[in-house]
């Protein structure tokens, strides 16, 4: 079908007719007459090659195919809609009956959201937040789809339409306790580090830190034993100070929470230089053209959010 040959206003007299189930009412509504009206709809039949609309009782029933196209032709129309409407003023402090999604994992739980959540509740106190888990899977899909407004976090990188924003970098350390006996003698280095065993942060979603050290192991022909994973980020430093694991994390995590007279905190071995990685605010397309949610990106955009400044 060539687009240039579609009269958007057809789209306008189908909404109508669904809505309504009669010509004439759909042209008190258009501020049409009924024969503008009979005459869109005969050629949105010639369009769509289907009837759309048949007579039933003292009204117009719509088509199986009329009932399938109704969803997709409604939100063309709002976006169509919210592209040319004028921009709207969006106010925090009396803003009311609005609710954001963010979705986070463990390390934006712990580090991020208990500064982002408290300037919300003082900027914004008639705004709810939803915090939702981060499905990496998914977060795309849920962010165009409005399901998620906002996905905060490492290793996102959205497509270009998507609003992306980098809050901070972070970069990965070891810890191990400080009475392990395989590291008494002070020597922390590539062979060390792959002859001990690894607990391992790994969410049901597929966190991205082992991908980066299990990539990097590779390439140099390396390869660690993971003994134990955890699904909480935050069991890791607890973990490792009673025990002869070692763990690969962010740096803000292993300093914010290991015990210092338990827990040492090491390098990474020189031969795995693995880059700092980006923290990430991504948003959908909406992002571009609702004020509040424009303001929300930007408020957290604005937040001294990094555990570790440089």
């Amino acid at each position: 079908m060539n687009l240039a040959n579609v009269d958007l206003n057809l789209l306008v007299v189908f909404e109508a007719l669904y809505q309504t189930r009669n010509v004439t009412a759909a042209g008190r509504r258009l501020n049409r007459a009924q024969p503008s009206v009979s005459n869109a709809l005969a050629r949105l039949r010639i369009l769509l090659n289907d009837p759309l609309f048949v007579r039933s009782g003292g009204g117009m029933a719509p088509t199986p195919r009329a009932h399938q196209l109704m969803p997709q032709i409604q939100r063309v129309l709002e976006q169509i809609h919210l592209a040319l409407a004028p921009p709207a003023r969006f106010d925090p402090a009396t803003a009311g009956q609005r609710r954001f999604t963010l979705a986070a994992g463990d390390y934006a739980d712990i580090l991020l959201l208990p500064a982002i959540i408290s300037r919300l509740r003082q900027a914004a106190p008639g705004i709810d937040i939803r915090v939702s888990r981060l499905d990496r899977r998914n977060i795309y899909r849920q962010l165009d789809s409005g399901e998620v407004d906002v996905a905060l976090g490492g290793h996102l990188s959205g497509a270009e339409s998507h609003y992306v924003r980098t809050l901070f970098e972070e970069h990965l350390v070891c810890i191990a306790s400080r009475s392990h006996p395989q590291l008494a003698d002070g020597r922390w280095d590539l062979a060390r580090y792959l002859s001990l065993p690894h607990g391992l942060y790994a969410p049901a979603d597929d966190g991205s830190a082992r991908g980066l050290v299990d990539r990097r192991l590779a390439e140099i022909g390396g390869q660690r034993r993971v003994a134990v994973t955890f699904s909480h980020i935050v069991a890791l430093p607890a973990v490792v100070a009673d025990s002869d694991l070692i763990a690969t994390l962010a740096a803000s995590v292993a300093r914010r929470f290991s015990d210092p007279q338990r827990v040492r905190i090491l390098p990474l071995p020189e031969e795995l230089a693995i880059a700092p990685f980006p923290i990430e605010l991504i948003a959908g397309r909406q992002a571009q053209r609702d004020p509040a949610l424009i303001w929300l990106c930007d408020l957290i955009s604005r937040l001294s959010l990094d555990p570790l400044p440089r």
